[in-house]
C-alpha cells in the first residue's frame, strides 16, 4: 500500500471492552468510537491489534451481548471504504467468521508482514512470542484447538461467559504488576523475539500489543519495536504518516 500525502495508518490495541464493569467499559467504548470518528477523516487504513474485547466467543447463532457502538463504528468505517485489519488477541481468539461476514474485516491469527511506502512492518498481537511463558503457550494450543472450542460451545452462553470472565480476571491479576513497568530489554520477551527475527529478515517496525505498556524501543539503527499500550490506562496508539511512525496518546 502507498500512503498518500495527508493520509495516515493507525494502529491500536487492547481495549478490553467488558471490564471491569459495564459503566466504565461503556465510557471507554464511547471514547474509542470518538477517536475512530476523528481518525476516519485521514485514515488510509486502521489496524486493531488484538483484545478488542475482554472476552469474545461466537456461538453458531449467538454473539456476546453489547458493544453495539464499536461494532457499528467498525461497520461504518469499512462501508466508507477504509480498510480495517483485525488481529486476534489472547482474550478474543475465538473468532469464527462474524467480523469477515458482517463487517468486511479480515481476521489474522499470527503476525503478518506489510509494506507501506517502502517500509517493512511486522504486525501482531504479541502473545506467545519470544522466550519463556511456557505455561501460556501450552494453554494457547489448547484454546486454539477446534475440539476445545466446540466443547466450550456446548455450554449455555451464560455459563460459558461467566467462566471465561472469571478466568480473564485471574489472568489480569497475575500479570498486573509486570504490565505496569518496563522490565529491561533483556527481560522484555517481545524485544528478544524482534531481535531473533532480525537475524533472518529486516523490518523497519515491529508493532505489537498485549504488553499493556506503551513502548518505543530502538532495536538498531534501522529498526524499532513499538508496543501499542492499551486503552484502559493510556489511550495510546501508533500512527504512520507515510514517512515516520509515532507513538501517541489520545487526549480529547
Amino acid at each position: 500500500m502507498q500512503v498518500l500525502t495527508g493520509k495516515k495508518i493507525y494502529f491500536l490495541s487492547d481495549f478490553h471492552l467488558g471490564v471491569p464493569d459495564h459503566a466504565s467499559s461503556l465510557e471507554r467504548e464511547k471514547l474509542i468510537v470518538r477517536f475512530l470518528s476523528e481518525a476516519k477523516e485521514d485514515a488510509a487504513a486502521i489496524f486493531i491489534v488484538g483484545d478488542l474485547f475482554d472476552f469474545w466467543y461466537e456461538y453458531k447463532k449467538v454473539v456476546p451481548k453489547g458493544f453495539v457502538r464499536i461494532l457499528g463504528k467498525l461497520a461504518e468505517l469499512t462501508d466508507s471504504g477504509i480498510p480495517l485489519y483485525f488481529f486476534v488477541g489472547n482474550h478474543d481468539m475465538w473468532m469464527s467468521g462474524y467480523f469477515e461476514r458482517e463487517l468486511n474485516i479480515p481476521v489474522f491469527y499470527e503476525p503478518q508482514h506489510f509494506e507501506f511506502n517502502g517500509k517493512e512492518f511486522l504486525v501482531g498481537h504479541g502473545d506467545g512470542l519470544g522466550p519463556g511463558d511456557k505455561g501460556y503457550k501450552f494453554l494457547k494450543k489448547i484454546f486454539r484447538n477446534k475440539m476445545s472450542q466446540w466443547l466450550f460451545g456446548i455450554l449455555p452462553p451464560y455459563m460459558g461467559m461467566g467462566i471465561a470472565h472469571r478466568f480473564s480476571k485471574s489472568s489480569r491479576a497475575a500479570t498486573g504488576e509486570d504490565d505496569a513497568r518496563f522490565l529491561g530489554e533483556d527481560k522484555e520477551w517481545l524485544i528478544s523475539y524482534c531481535r531473533e527475527v532480525l537475524k533472518q529478515k529486516h523490518y523497519d517496525y515491529f508493532i505489537f500489543g498485549h504488553r499493556h505498556l506503551p513502548i518505543d524501543f530502538t532495536l538498531n539503527d534501522n529498526s524499532r519495536y513499538i508496543n501499542l499500550g492499551d486503552w484502559i490506562r493510556y489511550n495510546s496508539y501508533a500512527v504512520f504518516d507515510g514517512q515516520n511512525l509515532e507513538l501517541k496518546y489520545y487526549r480529547p
